[in-house]
């Protein structure tokens, strides 16, 4: 199982690197981000994973996620450096086909936590799927998208193992990602100021 685990996390985080390569908005980028979503849900597959129990709490944590990182995005944008890679990723929100984009996050969002939080998480646990998911997302380059998948993954493992299923991370990862995609980029303005 570790094996087939630790082959497809390769080829997820090499399509990964490979999207985010890509000119923001390209077809490219859509195809190769929906690739990647493909790999985690077939994955996915290696082991099964109960549902578990859901209620009004993962979208309410989707929610509270996204005011923290946009309350973290007011300051970083302050911030040369946090600013450009803020903005390093939030040009692919922008660019392009915006419900392809929208479509193509929300897959990837909901196909991570069926991989990360199924098999992944009943081979190595919470911390273990953790720690694979951030080692993963470094294949973007990208340190807000590192920080975000470090903060992200404790809560969407806390999910996993409070919830007893997949349910919960699945529904707060695709609504911290819709709002992430539909209201952060207007925060993070490409031709921000210093």
């Amino acid at each position: 199982m570790k094996t087939a685990l630790g082959l497809v996390t390769a080829a997820g985080a090499g399509l990964l690197g490979y999207s985010l390569s890509r000119k923001p908005g390209s077809t490219e980028f859509v195809g190769s981000t929906a690739a990647v979503a493909g790999v985690w849900a077939a994955g996915s597959l290696l082991d099964r994973t109960p549902a578990g129990r859901i209620g009004a709490g993962p979208v309410a944590a989707g929610v509270g996620a996204f005011a923290v990182f946009r309350a973290g995005a007011g300051v970083a944008r302050r911030i040369p450096v946090l600013r450009r890679a803020l903005q390093g990723v939030l040009r692919y929100a922008t660019a392009g086909n915006g419900g392809a984009v929208l479509l193509t996050t929300l897959a990837n969002g909901a196909a991570e936590e069926l991989f990360f939080r199924g098999p992944v998480y009943n081979t190595l646990g919470a911390t273990g799927s953790t720690a694979v998911y951030v080692l993963t997302t470094t294949a973007t380059r990208n340190p807000a998208l590192v920080a975000a998948s470090a903060v992200m993954g404790t809560v969407f493992a806390w999910q996993r193992r409070s919830g007893g299923g997949v349910l919960a991370p699945v529904v707060t990862h695709v609504v911290w990602s819709a709002l992430m995609v539909w209201r952060l980029p207007a925060l993070v303005p490409e031709k921000a100021g210093p």
